[in-house]
C-alpha cells in the first residue's frame, strides 16, 4: 500500500517508520522545511529506542522517504494519515487546537486523487473527522474519499514496540470500502493474531481519550489508597501487589507516586471533561449504576 503521513512529529516519525517496516511505501510530508532537510540526511527530531535505526533501514530499502511537496505526496497514496499536534488551546479552557488538523485537510484536498483514506491519527475530540470531511468536500467537491480515524496507542520509550505489537488496533470507518483499505495496511499484525477493533468513527474518537481517562484514573486511585495507608499505617505497595493481582484490575499503573503527567494524560483528560460538558452529560459517579447504584436491584436509599 501506498501511505502519506501529514506531520513528522512524534506519533507521524514513528507510524510512518513502523508503516514502512511492514514493507508499505510511506513518505512522511511536513511545513517545515528544515526538519524534512535534517531528516532527509538521517537526523531524528525525537529520541526514542530503536527509531534512528528503524528509519534509516527502511529509507535505505526504498519503503520511506520524506518531503516538504503535499502535491507530490498525497496524489499516488492510498491513504493519508493526518499525525500533526493537537495541544490545548492557548485559551487554557482544556479545549484541543484543532487548527493544525483543519490546516492538514484543507491543504490536502485538492491534492487528492482516485479513492483515498484520510485517517486522523492525532488524538482528537469527538466530531473531528466530521468536520474533516466536510473541510475536504468543500474544498474538492469531486474527491472521491472517506474519513476515518485510527487513535494510536503508543508509550514514550516504548512506541516502536507498541505500534509492531500493540494490544489491539482501533479503526472507526463509515463503511467496507475504508474498511478494507486499513484492514489491509494492518494486516502484517494478523500474523500475531493482533485484535482489530472496527468501530464507528464517534467511537473510535473516543476510545483514545476512554483508555487515557480510566488510565489517569487508576494513578489517581492507587495514590488516593496510599493516603489511606499512611494514614492507618497501612502498606501501600503491598496492598497496590494485591488488588493488581485481581485479573479484573490488573498490576499495570498501580504504582503510589507523584501522579499522572506527561504530553497525554492532563490535557487527554480535560479535553474528555470538555467534552461531557459540550453534550450535557453528566459524569459524577453517582450517576453511574453499580452494584447499590440506583436502578440496580440492590439500591439502597
Amino acid at each position: 500500500m501506498k501511505i502519506t503521513i501529514i506531520g513528522t512529529g512524534y506519533v507521524g516519525i514513528v507510524s510512518g517508520a513502523c508503516f514502512s517496516e511492514f514493507g508499505h511505501e510511506v513518505v512522511c510530508v511536513d511545513n517545515d522545511v528544515a526538519k524534512i532537510t535534517a531528516l532527509c540526511q538521517g537526523q531524528i527530531p525525537i529520541y526514542e529506542p530503536g527509531l534512528a535505526d528503524l528509519v534509516a533501514k527502511n529509507v535505505s530499502g526504498g519503503r520511506l522517504r520524506f518531503t516538504a511537496d503535499l502535491s507530490e505526496a498525497v496524489p499516488r497514496a492510498d491513504a493519508v494519515f493526518i499525525a500533526v499536534g493537537t495541544p490545548s488551546t492557548r485559551r487554557g479552557d482544556g479545549y484541543a487546537d484543532l487548527s493544525y488538523i483543519y490546516a492538514a485537510a484543507k491543504e490536502m484536498a485538492p491534492c487528492l486523487a482516485g479513492y483515498t483514506v484520510v485517517v486522523d491519527k492525532s488524538t482528537v475530540p469527538i466530531g473531528t473527522a466530521r468536520q474533516v470531511s466536510r473541510i475536504i468536500r468543500e474544498t474538492n467537491p469531486t474527491a472521491d474519499f472517506d474519513v476515518a480515524s485510527n487513535p494510536e496507542f503508543l508509550r514514550e520509550g516504548a512506541a516502536i514496540g507498541d505500534f509492531m505489537r500493540p494490544d489491539r488496533v482501533v479503526i472507526g470507518v463509515e463503511n467496507e470500502r475504508a474498511a478494507a483499505i486499513l484492514r489491509e495496511i494492518y494486516s502484517p499484525l494478523y500474523l500475531i493474531e493482533t485484535p482489530i477493533v472496527v468501530t464507528g468513527i464517534e467511537t473510535a474518537e473516543l476510545i483514545k481519550y476512554a483508555a487515557n481517562a480510566f488510565l489517569a484514573v487508576k494513578i489517581s486511585f492507587i495514590n488516593e489508597m496510599a493516603n489511606i495507608c499512611e494514614a492507618v499505617g497501612a502498606d501501600a505497595v503491598a496492598l497496590a501487589k494485591a488488588i493488581g493481582l485481581d485479573g479484573r484490575i490488573g498490576k499495570k499503573f498501580l504504582h503510589p507516586g507523584p501522579g499522572y503527567g506527561g504530553s497525554c494524560f492532563p490535557k487527554d483528560t480535560v479535553a474528555l471533561l470538555r467534552t461531557v460538558q459540550e453534550y450535557g452529560v453528566s459524569a459524577r459517579p453517582d450517576d453511574f449504576a453499580g452494584p447499590y447504584g440506583e436502578g440496580s436491584p440492590n439500591h439502597r436509599p
